[in-house]
């Protein structure tokens, strides 16, 4: 594997939530954040594996509500999160997340560092595949 490449998962939590409500146990709680950090690369600057084991960033800069939601192809949802202009400035972000409505995190993914100029903003998508 790559490990420049940016990593992406559903994680064992929004699995487990997935299941349960699928089988009628619990409803599913919608998507309402999404979660900003700066830990997906290690030391040398690679990008850091998902496992799906994760429960939380590695270093959560900010969370953020989300903006809105489509639907751009079969089984995927699409969330989106502007970054207004000082909003994070001077942050190098890779990784982020999904998080619903109790705090959980469902979605995780690791990426090279984007630096964030105080200039300008940042519209991040993910999509959540199943």
């Amino acid at each position: 594997m790559d490990r420049r490449m940016a990593q992406g998962v559903i994680t064992k939590t929004g699995r487990e939530k997935l299941c349960r409500a699928h089988a009628g146990d619990i409803t599913l709680p919608a998507v309402t954040q999404m979660a900003f950090g700066s830990g997906g690369v290690d030391g040398e600057g690679a990008v850091i594996a998902t496992t799906g084991e994760e429960v939380s960033l590695r270093a959560e800069l900010a969370k953020k509500d989300i903006d809105s939601h489509t639907y751009p192809g079969e089984a995927t949802a699409r969330y989106s999160v502007r970054l207004g202009k000082v909003e994070l400035a001077g942050e190098q972000i890779s990784e982020m997340g999904l998080v619903d409505a109790e705090g959980d995190l469902v979605a995780y993914k690791t990426f090279l560092p984007k630096g964030k100029d105080g200039d300008m903003e940042f519209v991040f998508d993910m999509d959540e595949i199943f």
